[in-house]
């Protein structure tokens, strides 16, 4: 800023977006101008343009006014952060080549503060001083106030408050670390019990539990966590425990202290004593004035039946009923109860009820109205001549007419305090004319629908217990003797009942009945969806029956829907995957769905995800498989879908993939929207191609394992994508498509590259090219050769990574794969920049860049950008370097690339350094290592690397500009990153060549861009 406008500007993101000047926060207007704000200030120093900032705040909808609105609120913030009198030309945001730049000095970042105090506490950690690295972690975690930039709307705050989000998680899993190193595991298992319920599938922090319950000397429990979380991932990913949690598994079982506490911890003589077991009062209701005593009169009535059996799991919902609550004067107080059938909603209504009754001096009544039962369904006129008698009003015969029925039964209880029980109610219609008159009474309504029609003070909706609640339940049908011998089994039956009381009970009960089987053995039986259902089944309680009398209940468009998702290849889904498979549109498809969550069959755990129980499922399946053309066309049409998606989210392009069917235009219009719907699938992808397989559709299997290949890759989930390719692989045989045989080789070996596996990456390739000189398919040679090039380079063989590049480009152009020729071609570049063949490079990078275009994947745009750069960079063509750099880091940030980004705008640092520019060098390197914060060092083979490459270009930068001290924290930084990595690399391996460091990063450039 000039001289006339210096202040001490602090800008905030780690939270809602704020500003403070010399200490006072200021009003930064409008979300949409603080957005801007949030985009210029999370891109300190550089260059935004006026296109990227629309984007990036209004989305594909700019306000026609666009061009007039930026300039009105970039001059609105100018009037918040400057000082008086400040021209635009001295302005903190200057405006300049279309474009706006946050001008980084004087501007102090939370952002910036996070990543250095994230670096120090890490660079501490690795020095061996846990409890610095704690007070450092600690104090990072301070500066997030609430969810990033919150309530900014548009994509680049939505993308960057998940990355940020992203970050904090790491933060805290660092910080969880620190306190066990220290010993600090009572403080551990507070904070990780915080964690632990958002995040269910979180095995790093099921790890640091491990390692904190084995520091309290609670080795036993330690394992049960990993039981638990081996079976989780089990059974609702279909995956198994990553590398990290099983070594912190096997050290447990070997009690190896230093493993599991570190050196510090390890070797404290101080005993840990297990925390003891609290157990959790049931909540009472609060203590009030005695109720009335009931009329001389009259007794009392108390119609409850007998109490329905143990009540586990349902502390929370009972002291919702029972709380005490005052209802406006001269009202009734009405309270509905819902859940699919056999959840537990009469037991519960029943046990409030009976907790209730003493605050009701005119008696307690229950009808039971059979909506859904095999004896005949209860009408209004019968319930309320039940009713009358049960009050004993009634003299001589009652009136048949529901008019008259309804004015009697009003007279009668309007002088009364009553507590009415309506158990398996089907709709408002049934419930109305039984509602009692009288001020103070309450009604509890029970039904597997949700009664929307009805004025409800309070809804209560039940989903099946808990895991350890579900055991608990089976253990007090069974009894503890026999559930503690088979500890692992009867958790199985647990799962395997989907935590639904009725079916735990029926379970209970067959070995009740059946001394002489074990619990494995009925876990056995039920093993299986086709055996599941028909075994929880005694007498005439049925799981089956109760389901199926709901189902009976719907409308016949509801029953063909109900049908359908039992067939969905994942358990959890959105509007799309029903409306492909019933070939209805989509807001049609949502109407049906939304009926179907109000009669309980379907879940709707966050608003636009669905989902079944298991044994409702299981049962929507039979049904579908009664009609198997149905559930044929059903089946296609979600495989196409999800293929669909895969597809075009693939940066390959839709020129990518020669064989199968092509992608469908609706829905999926553009790759993002492609990409954002498989992200909302989340781990259940690789359940798809298990899906396909299972089914014998080994054609959709193989191509949506291929099809998912790069989308999997870009975001660091490689053991996802070799589940799902080694699924398809097993299958490959069957499959139609002769292509896939050797393209899931390719796609397995591409994997493997990015993973640093160069020897099954090369047993890959060259299966496929054996396999394709007796089935010759020219397009996957052209794949072969171009991973055996990628491979090559990144060990350090240059001559044979030029001829399988240049045999790679050529087969390529043979048969139209522009992504194929463009990755080669930036092999090829590399090899020739590598080889200082500079010229030979360049005009390699642009041939990739030409090929690149004809399908326009920002990415695919970025990566020769970004990689020719590298060479103008050494000719000291700094002008030109700088134009590519932008264009590229343009290109990547709206394909979502950290890493890409990162490598970016850390060289473009280095061409303004080598203009003389050391100030704005600065800025960018900075911003480079906040980018780079934003990855995982678990998912990113090169996250080491790059960031002692990018401290090292800051490091040069600050030398520049004469801040020796600031020069030298950042080459300590880059010595302890390469010592932390030796030590790891030494723990893993002893052989550790000069060759894998030379090549280190060179991965990168073929799958994301040049790691140099």
């Amino acid at each position: 800023m000039g001289a006339g406008s210096r202040r001490r500007l602090r800008l905030a993101v780690l939270g809602p977006m704020r500003a403070w000047c010399d200490g006072t926060q200021l009003a930064l207007g409008p979300v949409r101008q603080q957005a801007v704000l949030a985009a210029l200030a999370l891109r300190p120093g550089l260059l935004v343009s006026r296109e990227q900032l629309l984007d990036g705040v209004w989305g594909e909808k700019p306000p026609p006014s666009g061009r007039k609105v930026l300039p009105s609120y970039v001059y609105g913030l100018r009037q918040k952060l400057d000082a008086a009198g400040t021209v635009p030309a001295d302005s903190v945001i200057r405006g300049e080549r279309g474009g706006y730049r946050l001008v980084a000095a004087g501007v102090q970042l939370d952002v910036a503060d996070l990543a250095e105090r994230v670096g120090g506490a890490l660079r501490a950690k690795a020095s061996g001083d846990p409890a610095a690295a704690l007070d450092r972690l600690s104090g990072a975690l301070a500066l997030f106030d609430g969810e990033p930039l919150a309530g900014l709307p548009g994509p680049y705050a939505e993308a960057e408050r998940r990355r940020l989000l992203e970050r904090l998680r790491t933060v805290q899993l660092e910080r969880l670390e620190c306190l066990v190193l220290l010993g600090r595991f009572a403080d551990a298992l507070d904070d990780i019990a915080a964690l632990a319920a958002s995040h269910p599938h979180d095995e790093s922090l099921s790890a640091l539990r491990m390692r904190a319950l084995y520091g309290s000397e609670r080795q036993a429990e330690a394992l049960n966590v990993y039981q638990d979380m081996r079976r989780r991932l089990s059974d609702e990913l279909g995956v198994d425990p990553g590398e990290e949690l099983q070594r912190v598994h096997h050290a447990v079982l070997r009690q190896d202290d230093v493993r599991l506490l570190g050196p510090t911890a390890a070797h404290s003589t101080a005993p840990r004593a297990p925390a003891p077991a609290t157990a959790q009062p049931r909540p009472q209701p609060s203590p009030s004035s005695p109720s009335p005593s009931p009329s001389p009169s009259r007794q009392a009535i108390n119609d409850l039946p007998g109490d329905a059996g143990h009540l586990i799991g349902r502390e929370a919902e009972l002291a919702q009923l029972i709380a005490r609550t005052d209802p406006p004067p001269g009202a009734v107080s009405i309270v509905t109860v819902d859940g699919t059938a056999g959840v537990g909603k009469t037991a519960l209504v029943v046990r409030a009820a009976r907790e209730l009754g003493a605050r009701y001096p005119d008696g307690c009544l229950f009808v039971d109205l059979r909506a859904h039962s095999t004896q005949r369904r209860q009408s209004p006129e019968r319930a309320l001549q039940r009713l009358l008698r049960s009050l004993g009003t009634a003299d001589g015969e009652l009136p048949s007419d529901l008019e008259e029925l309804t004015a009697a039964w009003r007279a009668a209880t309007s002088p009364l305090r009553l507590l009415l029980v309506l158990d398996d109610a089907l709709d408002a219609e049934q419930v109305r004319p039984l509602l009692p008159a009288g001020a103070g009474s309450r009604v509890l309504v029970a039904g597997r629908r949700r009664l929307a029609e009805l004025d409800a003070d309070l809804r209560v909706g039940l989903e099946p217990l808990e895991s350890a609640e579900a055991v608990s339940l089976v253990t007090h049908i069974i009894g503890e003797e026999r559930a503690s011998r088979e500890p692992e089994a009867t958790q199985q039956l647990a799962a395997l009942c989907d935590g639904l009381p009725l079916a735990l009970r029926i379970a209970g009960s067959r070995l009740q009945n059946r001394p002489t089987w074990t619990v494995e053995y009925l876990a056995g039986r039920m093993a299986g969806d086709e055996h599941r259902l028909g075994e929880l089944s005694v007498g005439n309680r049925s799981v089956e029956a109760a389901f199926r009398l709901s189902y009976d209940h719907l409308a016949p468009e509801q029953q063909r829907a109900f049908r359908a998702l039992g067939l969905t290849p994942t358990v959890e889904f959105d509007v799309l995957t029903p409306s492909a498979m019933l070939g209805l549109p989509s807001p049609d498809t949502e109407r049906i769905l939304e009926s179907l969550v109000d009669t309980s069959l379907v879940q709707e755990p966050r608003p636009g995800r669905y989902r079944l129980h298991d044994l409702v499922r299981v049962h929507a399946r039979r049904l579908a498989e009664a009609a198997p053309a149905d559930a044929a066309t059903a089946h296609t049409a979600a495989l196409r879908l999800y293929l669909g998606a895969a597809r075009t989210a693939s940066d390959w392009g839709p020129r990518g993939f020669p064989s199968g069917p092509r992608p469908d235009e609706a829905p999926f219009t553009h790759w993002k929207h492609a990409e954002t719907w498989l992200d909302a699938a989340g781990g259940e992808l690789a359940d798809v191609v298990g899906h396909a397989a299972a089914l014998g559709e080994t054609d959709y299997a193989c191509w949506i394992a291929e099809a998912l290949v790069d989308y999997f890759v870009r975001q660091g989930r490689y053991h996802e994508c070799q589940t799902a390719l080694e699924i398809a692989l097993e299958h490959v045989d069957e499959a139609t498509d002769e292509r896939m045989a050797l393209a899931l080789r390719n796609s397995l070996g591409y994997t493997a590259v990015h993973q640093r596996r160069y020897t099954q990456a090369r047993t890959c390739f060259t299966e496929a090219l054996d396999l394709g000189r007796r089935r010759p398919v020219p397009w996957e040679e052209a794949r072969s050769l171009t991973g055996l090039g990628a491979l090559d380079l990144s060990v350090g063989e240059g001559d044979r990574a030029m001829r399988h590049a240049t045999a790679a480009v050529e087969a390529a152009r043979r048969v139209g794969n522009d992504w194929v020729a463009s990755m080669a071609l930036v092999i090829l570049g590399l090899t020739h920049y590598f080889g200082r063949r500079n010229e030979e490079a360049l005009a390699c990078f642009a041939d990739a860049y030409t090929h690149a275009q004809a399908d326009g994947r920002p990415r695919m745009l970025g990566r020769p950008l970004s990689c020719a750069a590298d060479v103008h960079l050494r000719l000291g063509n700094h002008g030109e370097a700088k134009g590519l750099l932008r264009e590229a880091i343009h290109l990547v940030e709206q394909a979502g690339d950290v890493f890409l980004c990162a490598r970016s705008l850390t060289r473009l640092g280095t061409a303004e350094l080598g203009e003389g520019n050391p100030d704005a060098a600065i800025a960018l390197h900075h911003q480079a290592l906040l980018q780079h914060q934003l990855l995982s060092p678990i998912t990113e083979p090169s996250y080491d690397w790059q960031e002692m490459d990018i401290r090292s270009r800051l490091g040069r930068a600050y030398v520049a500009a004469g801040r020796i001290g600031e020069a030298r924290g950042q080459f300590q930084a880059v010595v302890a990153v390469h010592r932390a990595r030796a030590d790891r690399a030494a723990t893993a391996t002893a052989t550790a060549t000069a060759t894998a460091t030379a090549t280190e990063g060179i991965t990168r450039a073929t799958g994301r861009g040049d790691g140099r």
